[in-house]
């Protein structure tokens, strides 16, 4: 398994690249990326190699669009997952993505702290969970959600480390 781990680490590299220039990981990245996975294990599994690669970019893909869907991610990011499942497979494809999130997750505070924005935020949802609870009503958490501004960074900043971590534990 060692040329898919190398093709699938090559389109990490020049989606990490693109991603911290500029936000963004281009369509002729993700989408070539996702074909030469799609095309190598068709080549070199057969049918079987083919529905192999299929399957890990439909999953790849299929759960990054729900994280889309909620604004948690973007369209690049959803479209490197499925080059990602087709050069690697459904189970590591879903690893990659658990200590993707894990990876985020720590970015994420460790910017809140940097900026010192972590009490207020807290704070912030102290005010609307006491003030779902006093006035029984949800437009206290729709008044503090339309007020904050989300924190972005990257996705690559988590996605390289993730699937470091993920082959290595793999």
């Amino acid at each position: 398994m060692h040329v898919e781990i190398w093709g699938c680490f090559l389109l990490l590299a020049a989606a990490f690249i693109t991603d911290i220039r500029s936000m963004k990981i281009p369509n002729v990245i993700t989408i070539t990326g996702t074909v030469l996975g799609i095309a190598y294990h068709g080549i070199s599994g057969g049918a079987a190699g083919f529905i192999f690669a299929v399957k890990g970019a439909a999953v790849g893909f299929g759960v990054m669009a729900v994280l889309y869907a909620v604004r948690a991610v973007g369209g690049g990011d959803v479209k490197l997952f499925a080059g990602i499942g087709a050069w690697v497979g459904v189970p590591l494809t879903l690893s990659v993505l658990m200590y993707s999130i894990l990876a985020a997750g720590c970015i994420g505070i460790l910017i809140l702290i940097c900026r010192r924005e972590a009490v207020r935020r807290l704070g912030g949802i102290l005010r609307s969970v006491l003030g779902v609870i006093m006035l029984r009503s949800i437009s206290p958490i729709r008044s503090i959600a339309a007020q904050d501004k989300p924190l972005t960074f990257p996705f690559m900043l988590a996605v390289l480390p993730g699937a470091i971590m993920a082959v290595y534990y793999f």
